[in-house]
């Protein structure tokens, strides 16, 4: 029973989230904002729209071609055609349910090429841990290539925050964060401290350091790292000919337009597939480069659903196409 309810919690409280930012977002739209927000959807030139799709496809072919890289050391060699209709139906299933999608990956690679769910799931871990390299790198490269655009907003923020609170008040809740971390980073390598959750996080940051050893001591782990760079380029190229796609976006310095992908990547994490969260975080970043929030929502939300209709076409292709295509291929084996 418990199980249940944590499972549909995991389903309602991020639709729900994302639900709710859409009804917030338009409920802070006057009739005015509703009128400009739809000329931008009209005057959008979808070509450029259309034209960032074949990146994504093209970072979706190499994401299942690095999958053989991290399985060919257990002995396995799927089919190609498996790895990508497998990594196209985990990314059906993670815009319904956020995370799941991994484990529905692993599952029908685990059915159709008969390779072990535990192993597949391990291979998978892996790959996430290399895609999160990345994104801390884009992060840091983020932080100081703009800083005059992100210090500005933290001033600003900061400023906000004095007007509020006293500087007395400020520097003691500094001090409390800090002995907080001292205090968690104590109770972490402290082995005579058994709490459940201690011992949870400990096996979780454990096997962040063996996948990323795993990576590492992986015989093509050269072609593999490639693969990795090849799909995040991808995914910034996509996002980034999307601008073209709006005269007033067109103009983003390429500094804005890394510091909106990053921010929109995070946003994709709470809710289903970045749902009402997505446009909300783009246009909150291009407002830092004088784009209008009316265009920069209108821009978010134009992304959103192109990337979201592929990855539905996609999946939907796949999860009917697998099945298709594994049965000719036990057909063939037979004769």
């Amino acid at each position: 029973m418990k199980k249940r309810i944590a499972g549909l919690l995991k389903v309602i409280i991020p639709l729900g989230l994302g639900v709710f930012l859409i009804w917030y977002f338009l409920q802070t739209l006057s009739p005015q904002d509703k009128t400009d927000i739809v000329a931008s959807f009209k005057e959008a030139n979808y070509s450029w729209i259309l034209f960032s799709l074949v990146f994504a496809v093209l970072s979706h072919v190499s994401r299942a071609y690095r999958w053989s890289y991290t399985l060919k050391p257990l002995g396995y060699k799927p089919k190609f055609l498996n790895n990508f209709f497998a990594v196209m139906i985990g990314y059906l299933v993670n815009l319904a349910i956020p995370r799941l999608g991994e484990l529905t990956r692993c599952g029908v690679m685990a059915r159709y090429e008969k390779i072990p769910f535990e192993k597949l799931l391990g291979t998978v871990i892996a790959e996430r841990i290399a895609d999160l390299v990345i994104l801390i790198i884009f992060s840091v490269t983020i932080i100081f290539i703009q800083i005059e655009v992100i210090g500005g907003m933290v001033k600003e923020l900061l400023e906000v925050v004095e007007s509020k609170l006293s500087l007395t008040l400020i520097i003691a809740l500094l001090a409390a964060m800090l002995i907080g971390v001292v205090a968690l980073f104590i109770l972490f390598f402290n082995k005579s401290f058994q709490h459940p959750i201690l011992v949870k996080i400990r096996e979780f940051v454990y096997g962040l350091f063996v996948g990323i050893k795993s990576i590492w001591t992986m015989k093509d782990k050269w072609a593999f790292l490639a693969h990795t760079v090849f799909i995040w380029v991808m995914y910034v190229f996509m996002f980034y000919l999307c601008f073209f796609s709006l005269a007033a976006t067109s103009d983003v310095p390429f500094g804005g337009v890394l510091t909106a992908f990053v921010m929109g990547g995070f946003a994709v994490v709470f809710t289903n597939g970045g749902l009402g969260a997505y446009p909300i975080m783009i246009y909150s970043v291009l407002l830092l480069y004088g784009i209008d929030k009316n265009t920069g929502a209108a821009f978010g939300w134009i992304v959103w659903t192109a990337q979201t209709l592929l990855l539905l076409a996609l999946g939907a292709l796949s999860f009917v196409l697998m099945p298709v295509y594994n049965k000719k291929l036990a057909l063939k084996q037979a004769v």
